[in-house]
């Protein structure tokens, strides 16, 4: 008898966010199926035009949205910004540097500033 593997294949909400793009800007065909892993791999390894070009003006999705800010996503939702946003609203943004933004921008700083500290104490710990 002879087994046959299937291949592991995910919805493409799962895809789009491996791929660090926004779901309703994908292509309909995209959205549509679902995508193997070897389809993402393929993707990830030689993206085609729509990929790249999405990578590059967006709309991004909010995890990317925040990293390119430099904030959290809790942080853009204290600051109104819910949806997606392209490369030129994020630029716009910090162009004008809304109080907000620099607000989360200085609470990112420290929580970042506090888990280095706890990551060289930990460290040190180890270490005795």
């Amino acid at each position: 008898m002879k087994s046959h593997q299937t291949a592991q294949t995910m919805k493409p909400a799962t895809a789009a966010k491996k791929l660090g793009v926004y779901l309703p800007a994908t292509p309909a065909e995209f959205q549509a199926g679902v995508v193997s892993r070897a389809e993402l791999s393929e993707l990830q390894a030689n993206p085609p035009e729509w990929l790249l070009e999405l990578r590059r003006t967006g709309p991004h999705p909010r995890p990317v949205v925040a990293a390119k800010l430099g904030v959290s996503i809790a942080g853009l939702a204290r600051g109104g910004v819910n949806e997606a946003l392209t490369t030129e609203q994020i630029e716009a943004l910090k162009h004008d540097s809304p109080e907000w933004l620099e607000k989360e921008r200085a609470t990112q700083a420290e929580v970042r500033k506090e888990a280095a500290r706890i990551k060289k104490r930990n460290a040190e710990r180890e270490g005795s």
